[in-house]
């Protein structure tokens, strides 16, 4: 199987490199990420700076670019052929919640998704010593029990996969789960500079989370890899009809 490779920590972060090193054991692959940490980059494109792509060795290259955009140039100007799977990741910490829509890693699986190809973020939930070769065991077994679905099952739609930061035997196993809400606080810092001018810093404390049942933050809490399928149609089809019977009152 081909895989690409890509995350928004860089080309040089342990997770990638990690993952990397693990898959080529059974797979051809070819790592395609951005030349320097994009985190939370979302899923932006370049469109006003010209793009540059750096060979590395003959299976690892960078860009200048997002992480959807190291999708894009993998997808039309470094690889051989279609890659059978896009795997983006592992991310240092999670991305549950309202993550996804701020991530650049899940940015890059949802633009392989909407090429039309296999794709999936995977994330490592810490912040710091991170089991990373246990995580990578992890991806091992989850693409084992996927088997040949991949190609047959994911049409419009991508996996989000959190691992917890636990040895290999001492997680649980999977659980497919829905986006938990995350509780976001302080979320705009402000600060003097040296002149007495005002700044601000954009982030906050965002690690407590709302428990509901079914959750990708309960699953992983409680030990067990967390797998969620995401659309790429956001539509919320619930409210066609509300809003259609709403506009026939002034029409």
């Amino acid at each position: 199987m081909l895989i690409l490779l890509s995350n928004d920590d860089g080309i040089h972060s342990e997770g990638l490199t990690t993952l990397k090193e693990t898959l080529e054991k059974y797979h051809d692959v070819i790592a395609v990420a951005p030349e320097k940490e994009r985190t939370c980059i979302s899923h932006a494109v370049t469109i006003h700076k010209p793009l540059r792509i750096k060979k590395i060795n003959d299976n690892t290259y960078c860009t200048n670019g997002t992480p959807a955009d190291c999708i894009c140039l993998a997808l039309n100007k470094i690889l051989p052929k279609k890659p059978d799977l896009i795997i983006s990741g592992i991310n240092k910490g999670p991305n549950m919640g309202q993550d996804v829509h701020y991530s650049g890693t899940v940015a890059a699986a949802k633009e392989g998704a909407l090429m039309g190809i296999p794709s999936m973020a995977v994330s490592i939930s810490a912040r710091e010593h991170f089991y990373f070769k246990d995580a990578g065991e992890v991806v091992m077994r989850l693409l084992g029990l996927l088997g040949n679905t991949l190609q047959k099952t994911f049409k419009d739609v991508f996996l989000n996969v959190n691992i917890p930061n636990l040895p290999y035997d001492k997680i649980k196993g999977f659980l497919v789960t829905r986006l938990g809400k995350r509780v976001y606080n302080d979320i705009v810092t402000e600060r003097i500079d040296p002149r007495g001018n005002k700044y601000y810093w954009i982030g906050g404390n965002g690690d407590t989370y709302e428990k509901l049942d079914g959750s990708d933050f309960i699953a992983v809490e409680n030990g067990y890899v967390s797998i969620t399928p995401i659309t790429l149609d956001i539509t919320n089809s619930d409210y066609i009809d509300v809003i259609k019977n709403f506009l026939r009152r002034f029409l």
